[in-house]
């Protein structure tokens, strides 16, 4: 089968490997025929990506049909033939957090196309819970599921309500993830950013109320005047930036929430007694669960969510080496790149 494989940093490698088609029991073989570019393939690209090592196949926003079953999946529930959406997080079921229903945050988790080699391939084997079928999306809608998990699982974890001021800083795809499903809950939302053209999208696309210029000078008085007098109730941070996110503890309100939806490596440092005198509640937002998966599903099937406007570059598989390097490019707008296998 075609596999493209990531050698090293800045090295994407098309080649050949043969299909395993041995399954175990509770296991699928699926076909993929969607492939979302995330921000983790371009950090594992451009080696900064923590966690991950070289040579892998990435890929783990994937939008597959399903071809074999293991014995022992109930054909109720999948079956040969449907479509489905790829949950890429591989729990071990046994941990402390895997028996508390946090399997987002497994204690030995192993995420497709980071810790273990992903679907950038024309098959792939996977736990058959993995899979998410839906018998009204295409295979385009499908590979964005799980970036749209990231949003839905930041926004339920502040518990986001009509009554909240949210800022989202940064209005790459994981910022305008947690913009939407912010905006299902009815809050009013307010995006930053230093890009003119993202924060044009995300008004444009996902009807925020507020869009605001990131500078390096902006600071409280000035967010409290571009929202009307007030601060943000809750604050995502989904830029992956130290700085970003150690100011934003500053733009919060009294008794907000802070959510860092992005990470980067290092320490994070904020000034206790102001932290304090807030009340302030700092929440880390990882990965997604299986209920977002479903969820997200018959919210893009019922029309809650218009995935259209996210899909602006596309490329057949063979082609990705050659392109992948352009969409890195910030003069290239891309807000999600997809590929057609």
């Amino acid at each position: 089968m075609k596999t493209i494989v990531l050698n090293q940093p800045g090295e994407l490698h098309l080649t050949s490997r043969d299909v395993d088609e041995v399954l175990s029991d509770n296991e699928a073989l699926v076909r993929i025929h969607r492939i979302g570019i995330c921000g983790t393939d371009y950090h594992a690209y451009r080696g900064k990506q923590p966690f991950f090592s070289y040579p892998r196949v990435l890929g783990h926003e994937l939008g597959a049909e399903v071809v074999a079953l293991g014995k022992s999946v109930d054909t109720k529930q999948l079956d040969i033939g449907n479509k489905v959406a790829v949950e890429p997080y591989l729990n071990c079921g046994h941990c402390q957090a895997c028996q508390n229903g946090k399997s987002n945050c497994c204690e030995n988790l192993k995420v497709m196309g980071v810790h273990t080699d992903g679907g950038m391939c024309e098959y792939v084997k996977i736990p058959a819970n993995k899979l998410h079928h839906s018998a009204q999306l295409g295979y385009e809608q499908l590979a964005l599921v799980e970036t749209l998990g990231i949003g839905a699982h930041a926004v339920q974890r502040a518990q986001v309500s009509a009554n909240d001021i949210v800022l989202v800083i940064g209005a790459g795809p994981i910022g305008l993830s947690v913009i939407q499903f912010a905006k299902i809950q009815n809050a009013q939302v307010a995006v930053m950013d230093f890009s003119t053209q993202r924060l044009e999208f995300a008004k444009q696309a996902m009807h925020t109320d507020y869009s605001i210029t990131a500078t390096t000078e902006f600071n409280t008085n000035d967010l409290r005047k571009a929202l009307g007098g007030k601060l943000p109730t809750v604050v995502f941070d989904a830029t992956g930036n130290s700085q970003s996110m150690m100011k934003a503890f500053s733009y919060l309100a009294f008794g907000g929430k802070l959510v860092y939806v992005g990470l980067f490596q290092g320490d994070v440092t904020f000034f206790d007694p102001d932290f304090h005198r807030k009340e302030v509640t700092l929440f880390a937002s990882r990965n997604s669960l299986p209920s977002d998966f479903k969820n997200i599903i018959q919210q893009m099937e019922s029309g809650q969510i218009n995935t259209q406007a996210w899909l602006t570059h596309q490329a057949a598989f063979e082609e990705l080496p050659s392109v992948f390097e352009t969409w890195l490019n910030p003069e290239s707008h891309v807000i999600k790149a997809m590929v057609v296998v």
